[in-house]
């Protein structure tokens, strides 16, 4: 007999089903007992009585069970409003216990905020039963869904890149990977698609998206994880406005599909430079809402034209404020040598409720601007073409102008529903400091993995 969902229970009064799940709870009175059973598509009563009583009697929560049975209308003062399949109840026939559950490490049928986030994550598989991340989950798919389509229709290509690349000086530490075929050399993990969506405009698909995975070796930070996803979308013989304009419409239409009980403060979003950011706001991601503890308040703005260069006291140079392939806004490479600190940049970046959920620019497609660019960065001739070589040289095959932009999906969704972090919206997160407590990674591999990828570890000296 085929498999019939919780949900699809209701359809089939008078009739015999199968239905599968978990115990969500188990109440005995005497002759009489009541399973509440769930799948991910909801929750059914099922009633064993004195028949089958024996059978379902050592039933505890959490086990995973398959019930058949005929499905009936609840007696008449019996329902139960809370949830969809409240108007009927299964009356069980038989009942196969498929596993059996050991008391749970915690509770489920809570939010979860009260619980560590240690023992979440350590068993994050059990946290993700809770009713609230399962509903994160569904609402990720349906926005990712809805890019796909909007995108699709605006005549976009979807184009997968490598996460195998080469290690280059863009901004954050990147993951290295050792190669077993070339010993001594790495592969780098992504920390953006960015110079795969630039090859790809000189490829002539100009326009592209991905969902991408990105990945940066950084510094513990409260909200941030060693990979996230973005909407990655890059375009040739476009304007800065276009870009933002296609962005404003995009997520015009996730709010209005998804999320129409939010109120949007301002339309067309506020387009305020990165100057009058910092003087009207202190800040560079302004909370534009007109009530901040209003949670249905959604306050959309783009940041504009910011500074090409930032000096890093630190290191004592200058960095990028974006990345390096930003087109600075003078072609004139002299300028950005002599004046670093005057140079602003096609740079944008998308904020919502004070929160940056995405960042793009137009790109630099003159060499000799973008030879100055990493001149001023600190990088010799030598040193990017040996780095950026490839790139370089596709730009010598005619290269349209381009541009292009990527929002966050996780800092977009923990924002819109709401949540602490986005370790919230992502199915399987990792700690503040990258750990991965479900898996115990990283962790250490054997010797003789170590040996055929020719790498020795260095143990640190100990006083």
């Amino acid at each position: 007999m085929k498999r019939t969902l919780a949900i699809e229970t209701t359809k089939y009064i008078g009739k015999e089903v199968r239905v599968c799940g978990w115990v969500n709870s188990r109440r005995d009175h005497g002759k009489i007992i009541f399973i509440d059973l769930r799948d991910k598509s909801g929750i059914v009563q099922v009633v064993f009585d004195e028949k089958t009583y024996k059978s379902a009697k050592d039933l505890r929560g959490e086990w995973v069970i398959e019930v058949v049975g005929e499905v009936q209308k609840r007696p008449k003062g019996m329902e139960n409003p809370k949830i969809e399949t409240g108007n009927i109840e299964i009356q069980a026939k038989t009942l196969k216990i498929v596993s059996e559950a050991k008391p749970l490490p915690f509770s489920i049928e809570t939010d979860g905020y009260e619980i560590s986030e240690e023992k979440r994550l350590k068993y994050r598989y059990l946290d993700l039963r809770r009713k609230r991340l399962r509903r994160n989950l569904e609402i990720r798919q349906k926005v990712i869904q809805l890019m796909r389509e909007f995108l699709q229709k605006e005549g976009f290509l979807e184009v997968e890149t490598p996460l195998l690349t080469k290690s280059t000086p863009e901004g954050a530490r990147d993951f290295l990977v050792p190669s077993r075929l070339q010993p001594g050399k790495f592969y780098a993990l992504p920390q953006s698609p960015q110079q795969y969506k630039q090859l790809l405009q000189v490829a002539g698909v100009e326009k592209y998206f991905q969902i991408a995975r990105c990945l940066r070796d950084e510094d513990p930070r409260a909200d941030r994880q060693a990979e996230h996803t973005q909407l990655d979308i890059e375009m040739s013989f476009v304007s800065q406005e276009e870009i933002l304009e296609l962005v404003e419409k995009l997520y015009l239409e996730i709010c209005k599909k998804l999320f129409p009980e939010k109120k949007i403060t301002k339309i067309p979003f506020p387009r305020l430079t990165y100057q009058e950011a910092l003087q009207n706001y202190n800040s560079d991601k302004p909370d534009l809402r007109k009530q901040k503890d209003d949670p249905s308040e959604l306050a959309f703005c783009f940041i504009t034209d910011f500074p090409m260069f930032e000096w890093k006291k630190e290191e004592k140079k200058w960095g990028a404020m974006h990345h390096p392939f930003t087109r600075p806004q003078t072609e004139d490479p002299k300028e950005i040598k002599t004046h670093p600190e005057k140079v602003l940049a096609f740079q944008y970046d998308f904020v919502l409720n004070g929160v940056e959920i995405g960042g793009g620019s137009l790109r630099t497609t003159n060499l000799e601007v973008l030879l100055a660019v990493f001149e001023v960065l600190g990088h010799s001739k030598k040193e990017v073409k040996k780095q950026f070589g490839h790139l370089l040289e596709a730009f010598e095959y005619g290269v349209p102008p381009h541009g292009g932009i990527a929002p966050g999906i996780d800092r977009f969704l923990a924002t819109v529903l709401g949540e602490p972090n986005i370790r919230e919206v992502i199915a399987f997160p990792k700690t503040g400091d990258n750990r991965d407590l479900m898996m115990d990674a990283p962790s250490e591999v054997s010797k003789d993995q170590l040996k055929e990828l020719h790498i020795k570890i260095i143990k640190p000296e100990t006083k």
